[in-house]
């Protein structure tokens, strides 16, 4: 009987997700996941051996040989043929945000929507977001509304902090590509491009009813990477129409493939 396969923990996400060469158009791409960037991380950035860098992402030293040897390869190949480097992905668990503020405790049944808030509006800049609005709807009615700090965190630790409230949907602005790709990691599903009251597109979104533009644009000068893209991407099997399909289930379940806390994707 197989193993059961243990989750690569990891604590830092990613703040930069595409590099690309600047002299030429990279045809191709070299796909490398989040833990193979963890590896990377810890071993060549911060100096840690195979043995404490398998202690920290909680897996054997032999499964870090493996991810690091298969990390080393794809960043030689980018550099030595050219290749575009993409970072998403894999079979990984996140290191717990730690918060300084009291969160209202999720219920089993309750779907959470976190919108990007200031002074009741849904603020436009995800990237330098300071508060966040949480909901807790429970039968297309919202049950519990709280406004949290997210105490100066950068764009690319706030998937993190989202996580950490237990965020299901993210309903914002403008958003960065990064920011994009590292809610999609850690499972929360984005309604972009949204503007006006927080407290109404939160009750739009728990009736079905919230307008959002799978294309939004951020034009504030973020430090999102390359080529600053704003857009909104939800992979092949998001629907980006106002009307969410039987049951409007808004991602609050994730499906059999969620067991280690947010959506990997194929």
């Amino acid at each position: 009987m197989p193993r059961p396969f243990r989750c690569r923990r990891i604590e830092r996400l990613p703040v930069y997700r595409s590099f690309s060469p600047d002299d030429i158009t990279a045809a191709e791409s070299v796909q490398m996941t989040v833990d193979e960037y963890e590896a990377l991380r810890l071993m060549d950035s911060e100096g840690l051996t195979q043995e404490a860098c398998a202690a920290r992402m909680n897996i054997a030293r032999t499964t870090v040989t493996a991810i690091y040897d298969s990390a080393r390869k794809k960043v030689a190949n980018a550099l030595v043929n050219g290749k575009r480097l993409l970072i998403s992905g894999g079979h990984c668990e996140y290191e717990p945000v730690e918060l300084d503020q009291e969160i209202i405790e999720k219920g089993k049944d309750t779907m959470r929507i976190a919108v990007t808030y200031e002074n009741g509006e849904i603020f436009q800049h995800f990237g330098h977001t300071e508060q966040f609005k949480l909901y807790d709807i429970e039968d297309g009615k919202v049950v519990n509304e709280q406004i949290v700090d997210t105490n100066g965190s950068g764009h690319g630790a706030l998937a993190g902090f989202l996580q950490a409230v237990k965020a299901d949907a993210l309903i914002c602005g403008g958003i960065g590509m990064g920011a994009q790709t590292a809610l999609a990691d850690v499972g929360i599903r984005l309604y972009a491009g949204v503007t006006g009251s927080a407290d109404a597109a939160a009750k739009a979104l728990a009736e079905g009813t919230l307008e959002y533009d799978p294309d939004a644009r951020c034009d504030h000068h973020d430090h999102h990477g390359e080529g600053h893209d704003c857009g909104h991407h939800h992979g092949d099997d998001h629907d980006c129409g106002h009307h969410h399909g039987e049951g409007h289930d808004c991602g609050h379940h994730h499906g059999e493939d969620h067991e280690c806390g947010h959506h990997h994707g194929t």
